[in-house]
């Protein structure tokens, strides 16, 4: 111990003998560390080498601002509040503690501070596994209903077509990989699907796939929601704090989709998540690791959007590792009629009927240019089977906006639709509309529409919208 210490403990504790003193320091299981007025370390305890692992002799006389700037030591020798108890990050160490720092006096004047603290790291690491837990249980839940009649890997995939098979050998080979993949396509061409498969094929099929939708986040929120933030970040902020989707997807997948609607901002530092696999929870200081696969899916056209300074090279040639491309419905309709039959299956079962086709809606189908890809076909035969009402879809059971003019009268044996139907489909179509341009978002949907909140879950309920 130098002097300085000893000066500034026996001020302290002037009726002490300091023998004693010192004894009884050694003997605390916790660590005590003593700074002075200037945030020199002038005694730290036998704990605090076995603890921390740095030998007491490395760190006596050196400033405590100079190694650990955000100390709470130092707070309370600065701001001269009386006792603070709280957690801490130790940078230099990248240990977690918690303890407490109270001042020292010399009559009325502060001559140093005392911290006593323990190293809770694994506790720590404990909770945030926990909340990892918590957290994935959470959103499988959240997802399950989505994820229900999804291909679990390549060989439930549906797809003779010969751009669709090499694109799909393509991704099985880079699936036992943990390389980085970007799936490209139109809006509706089973993006999510092809990265499930890649997921479920992958050395992590057991862990989860963490999805995130870049294009329906708000700006001022998806830094939260990508990386997590501590308690008391922001106002509003959850007590306790919040892991982020990277967070949650350690040991997984992350599953980036519309990755070309990231603002310039994000991009840049999603860019260091992806070539360090660290990160900081927004309002924290502690530097985190994670084990993640990236998968990034966009309909966008990254190269022009590179040309036009709206997308990032750099982080383009990360992403751009292994590039999947899906082929659009209408340039692969051999397999119309097979991804149809799935479906049909799947509804059939939802309204106790088995489902077919009339030979005229496998005309109209075969014709039909399917701007909104495989996800429009869902829809469409999904309308069809709440419309139907029997086991063969006709021409007027399909919506509206996909039948030539006069086609829906050409069958002689069905009546004209009533006012009421048809502004039903009409409606129906609208709402179906309304929640694909706004992702889903139903706060914005029903705005767009005019309806009110009961109003509108009314009508999802009546038009059996999920």
């Amino acid at each position: 111990m130098s002097d300085v210490a000893h000066a500034v403990i026996t001020n302290a504790f002037p009726r002490w003998d300091r023998k004693l003193l010192f004894e009884i320091l050694n003997k605390i299981n916790d660590v005590v560390m003593v700074i002075d007025i200037d945030t020199t370390i002038v005694y730290a305890n036998e704990a605090y080498a076995r603890i921390l692992g740095v030998p007491v002799a490395k760190v006596l006389g050196r400033r405590l601002d100079k190694i650990e700037p955000k100390a709470a030591a130092i707070s309370v020798l600065r701001t001269g509040k009386p006792y603070q108890i709280g957690g801490d990050y130790l940078d230099s160490l990248g240990i977690n503690v918690v303890g407490s720092s109270f001042l020292l006096y010399d009559d009325n004047n502060i001559i140093g501070c005392v911290s006593i603290f323990k190293n809770v790291t694994d506790v720590v690491e404990l909770n945030r596994e926990l909340q990892q837990t918590k957290g994935v249980a959470d959103y499988l839940k959240e997802q399950l209903e989505q994820w229900e009649h999804l291909p679990l890997s390549f060989k439930e995939y549906v797809g003779q077509n010969s751009r669709v098979r090499e694109t799909l050998v393509l991704a099985a080979k880079v699936a036992r990989t943990d390389s980085t993949v970007l799936i490209l396509g139109e809006s509706g061409v089973g993006k999510e699907v092809l990265a499930r498969a890649v997921h479920s094929s992958s050395r992590r099929k057991n862990m989860p796939m963490i999805k995130v939708n870049c294009a329906a986040m708000p700006e001022d929120l998806i830094e939260s929601e990508l990386f997590g933030y501590e308690d008391g970040a922001f106002t509003g902020a959850k007590k306790g704090g919040k892991l982020g989707k990277f967070e949650l997807a350690h040991c997984g997948t992350i599953f980036l989709d519309e990755i070309g609607d990231m603002s310039l901002t994000m991009q840049a530092k999603l860019l260091r998540v992806l070539q360090e696999k660290e990160f900081e929870r927004v309002g924290g200081s502690k530097t985190i690791k994670v084990d993640i696969r990236v998968i990034a899916a966009t309909n966008r056209d990254l190269e022009r959007m590179i040309e036009q300074e709206t997308f990032r090279l750099d982080l383009y040639y990360r992403l751009n590792i292994v590039p999947l491309t899906l082929t659009p419905l209408r340039e692969r309709k051999d397999d119309l009629m097979a991804l149809a039959k799935t479906f049909l299956d799947q509804f059939s079962r939802e309204v106790g009927n088995e489902l077919a086709l009339s030979p005229k809606v496998v005309r109209l189908f075969q014709e039909y240019e399917w701007p909104g890809n495989i996800r429009e076909l869902q829809n469409v035969l999904e309308h069809a089977s709440i419309v139907c009402g029997g086991r063969t879809i006709e021409i007027q059971h399909l919506p509206a906006r996909i039948i030539p003019i006069g086609e829906d009268k050409l069958n002689s044996k069905d009546k004209p639709y009533a006012v009421k139907e048809i502004l039903a489909r009409i409606e129906k179509e609208l709402i179906l509309s309304a929640l694909e341009t706004y992702k889903n978002n139903r706060t914005n949907a029903m705005e767009a529409l005019g309806f009110s909140r009961r109003v509108f879950y009314d009508k999802l309920l009546r038009y059996g919208i999920k």
